[in-house]
């Protein structure tokens, strides 16, 4: 029997998404061990496990290196990659926004949106492109994307929302919001078939628990 492949996001969705898996019967002892392995494994239920960086996860999965992934709904727009997205987990729970000045409130269909700042380029042209209609020049940054309206950069930013608050110590407010994020359980379109009964009873395991 092969194994099955497990692909997690490293950080916050591993550690919330351990009590779902222990309750499907999978064994994480040596996932909660403060260990080096680069793959750890249930060899009871010949289940392995890898940690990867968030956006690794879905490229993981698509290539069949990993047969199931773990990783949240921005990932999955961003990086637009085939496969199945089985179960949305319920947790981790944000919004992806648009967000700008409090004068930009209500106006959005006024003015003229040139410049966005984001670390999700992808799905920020895709909004603006197929919703708004508008060809905007995307900047992609990798740190507080709310500096980019209060000095200039742009006039608006798409990011991950989750309390707001940020924003609104910023002088910043959501004008609309782009989808509903959460994490999610993805399959290799593959490994559905080839492995439909076992990767099956791991989604039905989870499902159960939701």
């Amino acid at each position: 029997m092969r194994y099955i492949t497990i692909a997690l996001s490293k950080g916050r969705l591993t550690e919330l998404s351990l009590g779902l898996r222990e309750g499907a019967g999978i064994d994480c002892t040596e996932l909660k061990d403060s260990s080096r392995k680069l793959i750890l494994s249930d060899e009871k239920n010949k289940i392995r496990f890898f940690l990867a960086k968030p956006s690794d996860v879905p490229v993981y999965v698509e290539y069949g290196a990993a047969d199931i992934g773990i990783v949240g709904k921005d990932t999955l727009l961003e990086e637009g990659r085939d496969l199945y997205e089985v179960l949305n987990l319920g947790f981790a729970k944000c919004k992806m926004c648009v967000a700008g000045p409090s004068a930009l409130e209500g106006r959005m269909d006024e003015v003229s949106i040139t410049r966005v700042a984001t670390k999700y380029p992808e799905t920020a042209r895709k909004y603006f492109r197929h919703k708004r209609k508008e060809s905007v020049e995307i900047i992609k940054l990798s740190g507080s994307v709310e500096l980019a309206p209060l000095v200039g950069l742009s006039e608006v930013i798409v990011d991950v929302v989750e309390t707001g608050r940020t924003l609104k110590e910023n002088g910043l407010v959501v004008l609309d919001t782009i989808a509903d994020i959460s994490a999610r359980m993805v399959v290799n379109r593959v490994s559905m078939k080839m492995e439909s009964e076992r990767i099956g009873k791991i989604i039905e395991a989870i499902r159960s628990q939701l």
